[in-house]
This record gives C-alpha cells, structure tokens and sequence, in this order.
C-alpha cells in the first residue's frame, strides 16, 4: 500500500506538482534505506541532497601575498607608462595645435597685408591711367 503511495508521489513529483510535504515525505522514504527493489532507481534522486549536505572540502588553500602584491606592482608600472605615454601624445598633439592656430594668424595678417598693397596699386593704377590720358591729350595738342 505504501509503495503504491509513493509511486503516485513520485509521479506527481516528476511532473512538478507536489507540495513541500509530499516532498518530505519522498525524502524520508528513501533516507530510511528500505526501499520497494521497484522504485531503487528514484533513491539516488532523493538521497543526494543528505549527503550532499554531508561533505566538506578539506583541503586547505593557501594564498601568496606576495603574488598578489607583484600583480599590483606590475598593474601599477603599466598604468604608470600610459599615463606618461598618453601625456607625451597629448603634449605633441597640443604644440601641433598651437603651430597650427599661429599659422592661421599669420595668414591672416599676410592677407590683410596685401589687401593693403592690392588697395594702394589700384590707386596707382588709376593715377598712373590719369597720366596716360593727360599724355595723349598732350601729345595730340603737340601735333
């Protein structure tokens, strides 16, 4: 009868539906060791948890400190390095701007410069044509 029991139990288990009680049922018909030879197969399902629960590591871990300092060490000079390496980039990139924002002034003035030049020949481009009329007026008088 009890076997019959559990197998429904069982079946129910499989299928997701049992409650906590059925479960502690199942756990403690398979934790007392006499078992229906029918349903031996389930044991190993509901016993490992008790010896689960029984082991223990005991093996000791040891921990280095001193590979744990080098590692920060190392961490630390690398970090070191790209922060020069970075700073030197950074440092280049900087006077590469300012040469850059200096040559723009320069051109500046340079144009402004020959605007200047470019004004002042157009004033004596036009005095020296007033010339020329005046020339040939004359010339043309003379003859």
């Amino acid at each position: 009868m009890e076997s019959v029991n559990i197998e429904k139990l069982i079946e129910k288990y499989l299928e997701g539906n049992t409650s906590l009680q059925e479960e502690t049922i199942l756990k403690n018909y398979f934790n007392k060791g006499i078992v229906a030879p029918n349903l031996q197969e389930y044991q190993p399902l509901f016993t490992y948890y008790v010896t689960a629960k029984n082991e223990r590591y005991s093996k000791t871990i040891e921990l280095s400190p001193k590979k744990i300092k080098r590692n920060y060490t190392w961490l630390s000079i690398a970090a070191s390095i790209a922060l020069l390496v970075s700073v030197f980039i950074g440092k280049q990139q900087y006077e590469l701007y300012q040469q850059k924002q200096e040559a723009e002034r320069l051109f500046a003035e340079l144009s402004k410069g020959l605007r200047l030049i470019s004004t002042n020949l157009k004033k004596g481009e036009q005095a020296v044509a007033t010339l020329y009329t005046l020339e040939n007026t004359v010339n043309k008088i003379v003859k």
